[in-house]
C-alpha cells in the first residue's frame, strides 16, 4: 500500500488528507487556517502567498506528511499572483473574490465584441473572478505593477512552484488554466492575444500537463502531481464521469457536469471548464441557494433544521404558494435586476409549513432550471451530487430527487477537493491510462419513483414555470 496526500488551499484554510493508494480510504487529515495579515489595512481580496504556505505547514502538523509518496495540490481558481521576470512577486496576489475587476470584465466583454465572441474563444464570457479581468483591472489603476509583471500563476501553480522548490519551469493543468480567461479549453492553447488585450503585453505563462502527468519531484524525491482547481479535484474527489452532474448549494449555487467535449454557450450562461481527467465541466451559476432557506428560515423565527421540518409538514406544490427566489437578482435565468416573488396566495396557502415548503421547492425549481440549460447543451445527467450542509437537509433530500429527475447522490460532508488532489496523485504515482477508482464511503443515493416522484415533481416544476413566466415573460420558451 502506498500513501499519497491531497492538499486544498481554499480561500480561509489549507485542509490535507493521507490516503491510502489503492482504495481511497483517509488514513490521516488535518486543517488549518490561513494566518490572519498584520496589515490593519490588508484588503480582504488580497493575500501574501506565504501565508498559504505557512497554513500548509500547521495543517500538516504532527506527522501527517509521514511515508506519503505523492503529493496533489488542489486550490481556489482565478486567483492572480503576478511575477517579474526574476520570479519576485510585484504585489499581493489578487484572489478570485476580489470585487474590483467588474468594471475591467465588462470592459473586456466590449473590446472582444460581446458574448459570442469570448465564448467562441475561450467557451465562456469572462466574469470579474477570471484571472484575465485582474489583468485588466491592474493595466488600468496600476500601470506600474502591471508593466513589472512577466508572469502570471494560479494559487495551485505557485504552491506546486513553491513545493518543488522554484524550479524554472513552471507548470498548470488544464482545469485550472480554463479558469483564467486566456487558456481555451476548445483549443486547449492559450490565447497570448487576450493577455496583451488585457495587460498590454505578453506572459510567460505555465506549462499546461496532461491530466496524469507529474509537475516533478521535491528535493527530497517525492512526486507531485499536476494539481487543479478546486472544482476540478472535488469532482476527481466525488469519483464523477459522463452522466454525472452536482449541484453544490452554498449561498449561491454551482451547477456543472462532466461532458466530452467542451461546449460553446453563445448565451454566455454556460462557462466550459476543462476538468482534471481529460474531459470538459461546462458550469453554469445561480446566484440564489441557501441564502433562500437562510432568509425564509429567519422570517420565521426558525433555524434551517426546523424549516425543513415545517416543509415536510406540508405537501407537493405547498397548496399553490410559490417563492421565485431571485433575492439578489439572477444569473441563470438572466435577471440581473428581479427581486424575490411569492405568488399564489391564498387564505388555505397563508401558513408557516407551506412559505417553507414554497422556499425548498423554489430554491430547487431554480437549480433544476440551470441544470436544463445544461441538457439544452447536449449534456446528459443521469445522476446529481448534492453538495452543501443545506443540501443534507431531510426536505431537500426528499424533494430534490422528484423535481431533478434522476438519482440524487448525497455524499457525507469531507474535504471532497483534499480527496480529490489525492486521488490524481495517486494516479501520477501509478502511471495507468485512468485514475484509481476511489468508493465514496458513506454515500446515501434517493432515487424517485418513476410512478409516484416524477410525476409530483412534473407538476410542480411546471407551476413554477407557469408563475416564472408570468412575472417574467422573457424566460418564456
Amino acid at each position: 500500500m502506498a500513501i499519497v496526500a491531497g492538499i486544498d488551499s481554499s480561500t480561509g484554510r489549507t485542509r490535507i488528507v493521507a490516503c491510502d493508494s489503492g482504495t481511497g480510504a483517509v488514513l490521516r487529515s488535518g486543517k488549518a487556517p490561513h494566518p490572519v495579515p498584520d496589515d490593519p489595512d490588508a484588503r480582504p481580496g488580497e493575500a501574501d502567498p506565504q501565508i498559504w504556505l505557512h497554513s500548509l505547514g500547521d495543517a500538516a502538523a504532527g506527522g501527517l506528511l509521514e511515508g506519503v509518496r505523492a503529493i496533489g495540490v488542489s486550490a481556489q481558481q482565478h486567483g492572480m499572483i503576478g511575477l517579474d521576470a526574476g520570479g519576485v512577486l510585484v504585489r499581493p496576489a489578487i484572489l478570485w473574490n476580489d470585487p474590483r475587476s467588474s468594471g475591467a470584465a465588462a470592459a473586456l466583454l466590449d473590446a472582444l465584441g460581446g458574448p459570442a465572441a469570448w465564448t467562441a474563444a475561450i467557451g465562456a464570457v469572462p466574469a470579474p473572478s477570471y484571472t484575465v479581468a485582474k489583468l485588466r483591472w491592474l493595466a488600468e489603476f496600476e500601470p506600474a505593477n502591471a508593466r513589472r509583471i512577466a508572469e502570471v500563476l494560479l494559487p495551485h501553480d505557485w504552491l506546486v512552484w513553491q513545493l518543488l522548490g522554484h524550479p524554472k519551469r513552471r507548470t498548470t493543468d488544464r482545469g485550472d488554466a480554463s479558469g483564467t480567461g486566456y487558456w481555451s479549453p476548445i483549443s486547449g492553447e492559450y490565447r497570448q492575444d487576450l493577455v496583451k488585450l488585457a495587460l498590454g503585453h505578453e506572459l510567460r505563462l505555465p506549462h499546461v500537463l496532461d491530466p496524469a502527468e507529474p509537475a516533478g519531484h521535491t528535493p527530497e524525491g517525492l512526486l507531485i502531481s499536476a494539481g487543479t482547481g478546486d472544482n476540478m479535484a472535488a469532482a476527481l474527489g466525488l469519483g464523477l464521469g459522463p452522466g454525472d452532474a452536482v449541484v453544490s448549494l452554498g449561498s449561491a449555487g454551482t451547477i456543472f457536469a462532466v461532458h466530452e467535449r467542451a461546449v460553446v454557450d453563445a448565451t454566455g450562461l454556460v462557462s466550459s471548464f476543462a476538468d482534471a481527467t481529460g474531459r470538459h465541466l461546462p458550469m453554469v451559476a445561480t446566484l440564489n441557494a441557501a441564502q433562500v432557506l437562510r432568509s425564509t428560515a429567519a422570517l420565521l423565527g426558525c433555524d434551517l433544521e426546523g424549516l425543513s421540518d415545517l416543509a415536510l409538514q406540508s405537501s407537493p406544490g405547498a397548496y399553490g404558494l410559490v417563492l421565485l427566489p431571485y433575492l439578489d437578482g439572477e444569473r441563470t435565468p438572466a435577471l440581473p435586476h428581479a427581486a424575490g416573488t411569492l405568488t399564489g396566495m391564498r387564505a388555505e396557502s397563508m401558513a408557516p409549513r407551506h412559505l417553507a415548503r414554497a422556499a425548498v421547492e423554489g430554491m430547487l425549481c431554480n437549480s433544476a432550471d440551470a441544470l436544463d440549460v445544461l441538457r439544452a447543451q447536449g449534456i446528459e445527467v443521469k445522476r446529481v451530487f448534492l453538495l452543501g450542509a443545506t443540501g443534507r437537509l431531510p426536505a431537500v433530500r426528499q424533494i430534490a430527487p422528484q423535481l431533478f429527475g434522476v438519482p440524487v447522490v448525497v455524499p457525507p460532508p469531507g474535504a471532497h477537493a483534499a480527496r480529490g488532489a489525492a486521488r490524481q496523485a495517486a494516479w501520477a504515482l501509478a502511471g495507468t491510462p485512468e485514475p484509481p477508482r476511489w468508493e465514496l464511503p458513506e454515500a446515501v443515493t434517493v432515487t424517485p419513483d418513476a410512478e409516484q416522484d416524477l410525476p409530483i415533481g412534473s407538476g410542480v416544476r411546471q407551476q413554477y414555470r407557469a408563475a416564472r413566466e408570468q412575472i417574467h415573460p422573457e424566460t418564456a420558451g
